[in-house]
C-alpha cells in the first residue's frame, strides 16, 4: 500500500499517490457525497428523516479515512476526527436494524 502508484513533479510541487492515499481519498469522497444522498432523499420524499444508506456511506467513508490515518499516515488528529463518525454510524445502523425487527409485519419500514 505504500508503493508509489503515481509520482509527478511540477516545478517545486510533488504529487505522490499511494494505495493508502487512494483509500483515504475514496473515503473522503464518500464522506462528502453522503450529503448529496441526504439532499436527494429529502427532495424526493419531503421527509426530514435520515435514510439508512446515509449511515452506510458514513461508515464506509469514515472507516476508510480512519484506516488511512491509522496505517497510512499515522496522524492522531485524523484518527480522532474519524473515530467518532465511524462509531456513530455503527450505532445508527444498529438502531435502524432494531427498529426494522421490532416493526409489525406489513408495516412500512422506517426511512
Amino acid at each position: 500500500m505504500n508503493t508509489h502508484i503515481l509520482h509527478l513533479t511540477f516545478f517545486h510541487w510533488t504529487l505522490v499517490v499511494t494505495g493508502w492515499k487512494i483509500l483515504g481519498m475514496a473515503g473522503a469522497l464518500c464522506f462528502t457525497l453522503r450529503w448529496l444522498v441526504q439532499a436527494v432523499y429529502r427532495m424526493r420524499t419531503g421527509s426530514r428523516a435520515v435514510p439508512t444508506v446515509f449511515w452506510y456511506i458514513t461508515l464506509f467513508g469514515a472507516g476508510s479515512t480512519l484506516c488511512y490515518f491509522v496505517w497510512g499516515k499515522n496522524d492522531s488528529v485524523g484518527i480522532i476526527q474519524n473515530l467518532f463518525p465511524t462509531v456513530l454510524a455503527f450505532y445508527n445502523i444498529w438502531q435502524d436494524r432494531l427498529a426494522r425487527l421490532a416493526a409489525p409485519v406489513g408495516a412500512a419500514p422506517p426511512a
